[in-house]
């Protein structure tokens, strides 16, 4: 619906418990003591993170001794030794060419730890989930190099990429890569409240996503800003928040001004700089009457620009309407009824 049809995005799938394993059997995660290793953890953690960028050798790299940029720049590694190494590298690597392949991988690589393993069953328990739903692997991957970077994570991790490509400012192919991303984090909530709840959340980059779009030109590009509801009396704002309200119901973008009310060149200023459409207007006097201005700022500005005396008298740019045909109004103004 959004414009993003299959085989143009995928959704990855990993477990952390599953890197946990990975973790234990490499020797950087003892269980009766979470805390040792941490550091080394972390900075195998964001490594497996730049897989995308990095690449293997720079991955391997960064959980060994470290790894040198093209700069000169040194970053200090997490001092693994080959062996550690292999192993994490082996959990990166074991994508296959279906879900059951990379699962038959992962249960292999985490055979001698029992979170790992547990990881690992609920991974089968997932891609039942979506056989049985009919995603495929053109749509829905259980992918090993998807870790998410935050700590919290305690299970299932998950993030949708896009896989068309685009052409940057120098002409080079460039793909966006993730616009979504989430997964399960049991102890976030027991950090602030002390009981221990189930969690799971996914987020979605919308700036990225229409930036991608706009990219493969699928999507519309509407210059038109929000109609700014203006504020003249600050002890009358949840009036002003209710027309806001009124127009986004009927599925018009909408805002109040939030600024210094006291300067009302500014709120149109700041309308201007929104590239708003319309300004609603409602001093103490409209209010005492159930009436409202409706400023029409694309026709003010086109009469203040080329319109005569005798043609900005006959098409005044700012209407009285009453309040209730507020919502009317503003839509005969976007060309909408």
């Amino acid at each position: 619906a959004v414009g993003i049809p299959r085989g143009d995005y995928v959704v990855k799938v990993n477990n952390r418990k599953v890197l946990n394993g990975v973790m234990e059997v490499a020797g950087v995660l003892d269980p009766a003591d979470p805390e040792k290793f941490a550091h080394e953890r972390g900075i195998v953690l964001r490594a497996i993170d730049k897989f995308d960028k990095f690449g293997d050798a720079g991955v391997r790299a960064l959980i060994g001794a470290g790894r040198m940029d093209e700069s000169g720049d040194f970053t200090k590694g997490a001092g693994l030794s080959d062996e550690q190494a292999d192993t994490v590298m082996g959990f990166m690597n074991a994508r296959a060419a279906n879900n059951e392949g990379t699962i038959l991988k992962l249960m292999t690589l985490v055979s001698g730890s029992a979170v790992g393993q547990e990881g690992v069953h609920e991974l089968q328990s997932i891609a039942d989930l979506l056989a049985a739903q009919g995603y495929g692997p053109d749509r829905i991957v259980i992918d090993p190099s998807v870790v998410r970077g935050l700590g919290y994570y305690t299970g299932p991790v998950y993030e949708a990429e896009l896989t068309f490509e685009i052409l940057d400012e120098k002409g080079r192919k460039r793909q966006f890569g993730s616009v979504a991303g989430g997964g399960r984090y049991d102890d976030l909530v027991k950090r602030f409240t002390g009981q221990s709840v189930p969690a799971t959340g996914v987020s979605i980059g919308v700036d990225r996503l229409l930036a991608a779009l706009r990219a493969k030109g699928r999507i519309a590009a509407d210059t038109r800003g929000p109609v700014v509801v203006t504020v003249m009396d600050r002890d009358r704002m949840a009036d002003y928040q209710a027309m806001a309200t009124e127009l986004r119901r009927a599925g018009i973008r909408a805002e109040v001004y939030l600024g210094n009310p006291k300067n009302f060149g500014n709120q149109l200023k700041y309308a201007d700089k929104r590239n708003s459409p319309v300004a609603i207007i409602q001093g103490g006097d409209e209010a005492a009457r159930g009436v409202v201005q409706v400023k029409d700022l694309f026709l003010g500005a086109r009469i203040a620009a080329e319109a005569s005396h005798e043609e900005w008298k006959a098409q005044p740019a700012q209407t009285e309407v009453a309040r209730d045909a507020l919502v009317t109004e503003v839509r005969r103004i976007l060309g909408q009824g």
